[in-house]
């Protein structure tokens, strides 16, 4: 977690519930504005798909789900 979320939620923190209720529907709303699907990634979030990507990860089709766990 970033140090500007950190001071973010402290700052928060400190306020009434109501007022914590208030910035919370004020926050959700400017991320749905930003990416209404979730389909955006952060830089870091970027990069860590990528380096999955190039890792020789298993895709789900090669699992044989029902021998799982055996």
């Amino acid at each position: 977690m970033s140090t500007i979320v950190m001071d973010m939620i402290k700052l928060i923190n400190m306020l009434p519930e109501d007022d914590q209720r208030f910035v919370y529907e004020f926050i959700k709303k400017l991320v749905l504005a930003w990416d209404p699907n979730f389909t955006k990634v952060t830089p870091d979030e970027a990069k860590r798909i990528k380096a999955a990507e190039e890792s020789g990860f298993v895709a789900e089709n090669d699992i044989d789900w029902e021998k799982i766990g055996i």
